[in-house]
């Protein structure tokens, strides 16, 4: 009874009240350094993910200031930052291109309402028993997927399309090679080295200056900026295409819309929103499970989920696209001495207040300067080291990880979480059959040569009662189980027809539907026959497993004995009639 009420009971403890319960100016202080830093962090990320999203800058910012704000205020973790992340950009731009912006807002609203029933119904602890290749899988596709998207971008190439195949898309950067501009190649490249080396240089100044506080996508974005304009002014380049070039750039905050739902729409959407609510709760849990071995927390996962749902319902709302937790953000927060929700929340102020006033400067922005910020990106996300070392593992699980990489690159991560969870139960499935044993147990059983059922202080070898078979059951009795049974019985035909057939069980943990199926034929096959069965040790959840199933009325209640000794009198018994 106890249990039930647990399970029936919502569990939705946002942190923020318990944080500012025993707030200080002390705490506020260092929350609003960590706050104004992941502001400045997010802020290109925002507008390259949206762009790259396909969608327009200022909706990954929207995205960042709504997604950011409730998922601080709800959310079960005292440090997460929740926005717009790289995770999503492929299964965002596939939805636009498919249904356009409008199908966008119906499927991330579908998916804020999945990821409030994952909450809900307390699946937070499950979700984080995804096989670890899957998430591998897909997250190095996404990431080769997304530098793959970039390359048009990042060298200026010329081309009046860019086709949405993965090889497709390869063909046409090399044939469109010859018209690379050099300049944009220069901002692009030059982008990317300037952020991978940028850590390298903060180690040369103190520690106290500012500037080791700022991330090397900003400075990046400055840098090329002023590069590019200087080059138009003075050296009448005008070859690097800018955002504003490509976007009429608006800092009008949108008004709520309730997008037009029809039941075809939403039929079409529940696959790809799905797909979106799996990843954004992989992400937010990961990135808090993350955070908590940094600060020495524990955040609540069914909490998060809800907030991070109610973030997914509220951002389409105002034009903003799919977020989740953010890990990079999430450790800039932390290394900067975030310890509660309130960081998170000035977070999304800083941003707010970059886009109402700063927002019309992000036209001057080249192309080539965010292709480097996402390629980048997608370096990190792509987890190399942990895609290689996972290639030292057993079979199974290099089979998942390419079965889902290769998917995700290839057709779409849709596809790709769908298949992989296939392969992992399929795969996690024949490792439990491998682990059931059916074997015969001929003349007699010898106590002390294993753990078994036998009657305490009974030490003798038992001896098998002539015109009885013994064979034991070891491991769980599954479907997956359910061929080597049928094997052992044919073989044990061939041999001669026993009076009464004992079954050992004391090593079966479970049976399921096809268990009782086949002990069932079992017992008919063996009646027709004039076969006696008798089952021995006997767990108390198999024989309530066999109870509803009316299974004792098929073999006889006395015939379902406790342990090994019971049976073999039994038997000797009904051998002896």
């Amino acid at each position: 009874m106890i249990t039930r009420r647990k399970m029936t009971t919502l569990e939705f403890k946002p942190k923020l009240a318990q944080t500012l319960k025993n707030y200080s100016k002390k705490q506020f202080t260092t929350d609003l350094l960590a706050g104004v830093i992941v502001g400045i962090v997010a802020l290109p990320l925002a507008i390259a993910f949206g762009i790259a999203s396909g969608v327009t800058p200022e909706k990954g910012i929207i995205t960042a200031i709504v997604a950011g704000l409730i998922v601080s205020v709800l959310g079960g973790s005292k440090v997460q930052i929740g926005g717009p992340t790289g995770a999503f950009i492929i299964i965002i731009y596939g939805i636009i291109q498919q249904y356009g912006f409008e199908g966008l807002t119906i499927a991330t609203l579908m998916a804020g309402v999945f990821l409030i029933m994952f909450g809900v119904l307390h699946l937070g602890t499950i979700i984080k028993y995804i096989p670890y290749p899957i998430i591998v899988g897909f997250t190095s596709g996404i990431a080769l997927t997304i530098f793959t998207t970039q390359i048009k971008d990042l060298f200026g190439l010329t081309m009046e399309s860019v086709p949405s195949d993965f090889i497709e898309k390869w063909i046409a950067y090399v044939g469109a090679f010859p018209t690379i501009d050099p300049w944009s190649a220069a901002v692009g490249i030059g982008s990317v080295a300037l952020i991978a080396l940028w850590p390298k240089f903060t180690h040369l100044v103190p520690r106290s200056s500012f500037l080791v506080k700022l991330p090397g996508s900003l400075i990046a974005i400055i840098v090329m900026t002023v590069a590019a304009l200087l080059l138009k002014q003075y050296a009448g380049v005008t070859t690097i295409e800018t955002i504003g070039d490509r976007f009429s750039i608006s800092n009008v905050l949108p008004e709520a819309q309730m997008p037009v739902l029809s039941w075809e729409t939403i039929k079409g959407l529940v696959s790809p929103a799905i797909t979106i609510a799996i990843l954004g709760a992989i992400e937010s849990l990961l990135s808090a499970t993350v955070a908590d071995g940094v600060i020495g927390d524990r955040h609540s996962s069914n909490t998060e989920l809800i907030a991070q749902g109610v973030a997914n319902l509220a951002s389409p709302l105002f034009g903003g696209i799919p977020a989740t937790g953010a890990i990079a953000r999430t450790m800039t927060n932390i290394n900067n001495g975030g310890r509660t929700p309130v960081a998170g929340i000035i977070h999304a102020a800083v941003l707010l207040l970059i886009f109402l006033f700063l927002m019309p400067l992000a036209q001057y922005i080249p192309m080539a300067c965010l292709a480097g910020v996402l390629v980048i990106v997608s370096y990190g996300m792509s987890g190399w080291r942990s895609f290689t070392s996972i290639m030292k593992n057993p079979k199974s699980d290099v089979i998942v990880l390419w079965v889902t990489f290769l998917l995700t690159v290839i057709f779409d991560l849709t596809v790709a979480i769908e298949v992989g969870l296939i392969c992992a139960c399929l795969l996690f499935m024949r490792r439990m059959a491998e682990t059931t044993d059916v074997k015969v147990i001929s003349d007699e059983i010898n106590p002390a040569e294993e753990e078994s059922d036998f009657q305490l202080g009974n030490l003798e070898h038992l001896t098998i009662p002539e015109g009885v078979e013994v064979y034991e059951i070891n491991g769980p009795y599954f479907f997956g189980a359910g061929n080597k049974f049928e094997e052992i019985m044919g073989a044990l035909g061939r041999r001669g027809r026993p009076k009464v057939r004992i079954i050992r069980m004391r090593k079966v943990p479970f049976v399921d539907s096809t268990g009782i199926h086949n002990l069932t034929n079992l017992c008919l096959m063996s009646q027709r026959e004039g076969i006696q069965v008798v089952l021995s040790g006997v767990n108390e959840k198999v024989q309530a497993v066999l109870h509803r199933a009316k299974f004792d009325e098929l073999v006889g209640s006395e015939n379902i004995c406790s342990h090994i000794n019971i049976a073999l009198d039994r038997a000797g018994q009904l051998a002896a009639k």
